[in-house]
Order: C-alpha cells, then sequence, then structure tokens
C-alpha cells in the first residue's frame, strides 16, 4: 500500500497547471488537486485511504482530459523555456524559474537559415524555431552560416548580446 502512496505522489508532483482562463484559477485548481492527495495520505484506514486515492486519482485525470491540468516533466519544461528565450514574458510560474531553479540568462543553439536584409543586418532561425536580427553589423565579422553555434546572453533594455561561430559578439533581438 505504501508503494501506490509514494507512486501517486511523485505523478502528481510532475502536474502543471495549463493556462486556461487566469493564473491564479489554474493555480487554484492544481491545489486542490493536491490538498485531496494530502488528505488521502491522512487516512488511517487502508480501505479508506484507497478509495480516497481512487477518487483523487479519478478527479486528476478527468481536469487532464479537460485541459485544466497537464502532465508535463523537466524536458519538456526546459524545450519550452529554450523556445522562449528571448521574450518579454510575465512570470507565471508554469515553466520552472523558481527558486530552485535560475532564470534563463544565456542560451546556446544552431543556426538553420539565415536571410540577409541588408548591407549590414541580417534575420536567422535557430533549431528552436526562433527567429533573431541582428543590425549594424561590423564589417569584420564573416558572414553567418546554417549550422553555425550561436550563444545568446542576455543585455540592457531587452536586447542580447549574440556570438555567432565563436567570432565577437553583436547586438541583436527576437523578433518571433
Amino acid at each position: 500500500m505504501r508503494l501506490s502512496t509514494v507512486a501517486a505522489l511523485r505523478a502528481v508532483l510532475v502536474l502543471s497547471a495549463a493556462v486556461a482562463g487566469t493564473g491564479v484559477a489554474a493555480q487554484a485548481s492544481t491545489q486542490d488537486h493536491f490538498a485531496a492527495l494530502r488528505a488521502c495520505q491522512n487516512q488511517a484506514d487502508p480501505a479508506a485511504r484507497l478509495a480516497c486515492y481512487d477518487t483523487a486519482a479519478k478527479d486528476i485525470v478527468s481536469a487532464a482530459d479537460a485541459g485544466v491540468l497537464r502532465v508535463v516533466d523537466k524536458e519538456e519544461i526546459q524545450r519550452t523555456r529554450r523556445g522562449l528565450f528571448g521574450f518579454s514574458l510575465p512570470d507565471l510560474g508554469l515553466f520552472g524559474g523558481g527558486s530552485d531553479e535560475p532564470d534563463m540568462d544565456m542560451l546556446e543553439t544552431t543556426i538553420i537559415s539565415v536571410r540577409y536584409t541588408g548591407g549590414d543586418s541580417f534575420v536567422f532561425r535557430t533549431k528552436e524555431g526562433a527567429t533573431w536580427q541582428v543590425t549594424n553589423v561590423p564589417s569584420r565579422l564573416r558572414e553567418a552560416r546554417s549550422g553555425d553555434a550561436v550563444v545568446f546572453k542576455r543585455a540592457a533594455m531587452g536586447s542580447y548580446f549574440i556570438r555567432i561561430g565563436g567570432q565577437m559578439g553583436v547586438k541583436g533581438k527576437r523578433i518571433d
């Protein structure tokens, strides 16, 4: 009986509120599900505890089917954070970034396409699907190419310091 309690709690630890309505409502719903599971833990009678867990599990599955809760793992959260890197978003607490996880101030990835838009500017896309723009590129910088490694570092005023292929960095911003 103890193993099923641990398994149930482990499964619930990966639940994350989906953005359905307001973040506060989704968070309250998640807290209600956790409270129900915690109440089951306190049941002394094994039959009552099992019935409680059955009810709580049914409610969690129903909420997931309805889109109120979503089961995510750490890898999915990391992929989402990488894909959103460069955007200014409010902290909804949905993609990590809690006190035990630092904000992403740097991202290393690969360029998959480059389009030159003028004499000293170009737009490129990363493997995560993000589109970035670099303007006022110094002439000594070699042209960016598909397959080049790129490192983004958060800079001032919503811009980013971008190093392509190990060259000197240039200022740029995410546009899509």
